[in-house]
């Protein structure tokens, strides 16, 4: 980056315009540890809030080895295709430190993606809490919805609360899977089942046909033991061969009807305001979280504190109270 970077208003103009060179340093400003970057990329967004939420964001999340850069390219190749379509692709990925997610080092095998004029494909940030990931990752959305892109891919590469933080920011969660690869249904967690609008079976190819419908019945079985959805959706299962360019036009027609189901209800938008309200309760906690462990006069006493908890002269909670009680005092 650059010692002199462009206003926040040449910045909201340029991304406003579509400047995808814009954009990236906005998105790496975001990224920034850096406080007078934080706080450039807050004046951007603010101006950028404007002109955002008129997309649709779907997450993507799914076994290693299921293909995933392989559907994302078979499928955003699919949606681009459309006349009023534009697509970014990103990634929640607090774990890589080398390959900057799997986007990155996908990216060359989603060639014809990653070339295309309608296409985006920004990796995530090298490394850092998920939190910190999953923030600047809501805040890339806004600005590549500011700068026109109207289909939003999220892909989870990590494990665990990741995809948790990608369902709290997308319209639509899709959860891929392979067929005969054992007990399909002991593989994935549950909670990560409740979770998913659809599933969908990649590598339903090669003589892999049969498990891949066996795999279609178990998945929809195994779905009507589930609660009712809160918008009542019933989840939708299909197969697909991203390979070979078989089932993506399903995959999208699923994600369309779940949009006019959802809109028709009400529940899309009310969704969206509850994710807001969410992120502002994290935003808090991630602030109040920097601001306590910041404190000068806490890290003197951090220690002392510390010492008497591990000595059993102090209980945990009171230690944190009592440090909570100096905090505030000093502020």
């Amino acid at each position: 980056m650059s010692k002199k970077l462009p206003s926040s208003k040449e910045f909201i103009d340029g991304i406003l315009s579509g400047d995808r060179m814009l954009l990236s340093r906005a998105i790496t400003l975001i990224e920034s540890t850096k406080q007078e970057h934080q706080d450039l990329a807050q004046e951007i967004i603010e101006g950028c809030l404007p002109h955002t939420g008129d997309s649709i964001r779907i997450g993507i999340t799914g076994v290693p080895g299921v293909g995933k850069s392989t559907f994302i390219e078979a499928f955003g190749n699919y949606v681009i295709k459309e006349e009023d379509r534009t697509l970014a692709v990103l990634a929640v990925d607090p774990s890589s430190s080398k390959t900057r997610g799997s986007i990155l080092g996908d990216k060359t095998r989603m060639e014809t993606l990653s070339n295309h004029p309608k296409a985006y494909i920004r990796p995530t940030p090298t490394s850092g809490s998920l939190g910190g990931v999953a923030r600047s990752t809501r805040e890339t959305i806004t600005l590549c919805e500011a700068a026109g892109f109207n289909t939003i891919l999220i892909e989870t590469v990590g494990v665990g609360q990741s995809e948790t933080a990608v369902h709290s920011m997308v319209d639509f969660f899709l959860l891929l899977m392979l067929a005969g690869a054992g007990d399909e249904l002991q593989g994935i967690k549950r909670g990560i089942m409740e979770m998913a609008d659809s599933i969908v079976i990649n590598k339903a190819d090669s003589g892999n046909e049969d498990a891949a419908k066996r795999a279609l019945s178990e998945y929809k079985n195994a779905l009507h033991l589930f609660p009712p959805t809160e918008s009542g959706w019933i989840p939708k299962v299909a197969t697909c061969s991203a390979f070979h360019n078989n089932g993506i036009d399903e995959v999208w027609s699923i994600v369309e009807q779940y949009m006019r189901h959802t809109e028709a209800k009400g529940y899309f938008s009310a969704k969206r305001k509850e994710q807001a309200s969410y992120w502002l309760d994290e935003a808090i906690n991630q602030e109040l979280h920097r601001a306590f462990y910041q404190d000068d006069e806490l890290k003197k006493q951090m220690e002392k504190f510390r010492q008497k908890v591990q000595e059993g002269k102090l209980s945990s909670y009171k230690a944190a109270r009592d440090l909570m009680h100096i905090f505030l005092n000093n502020k």
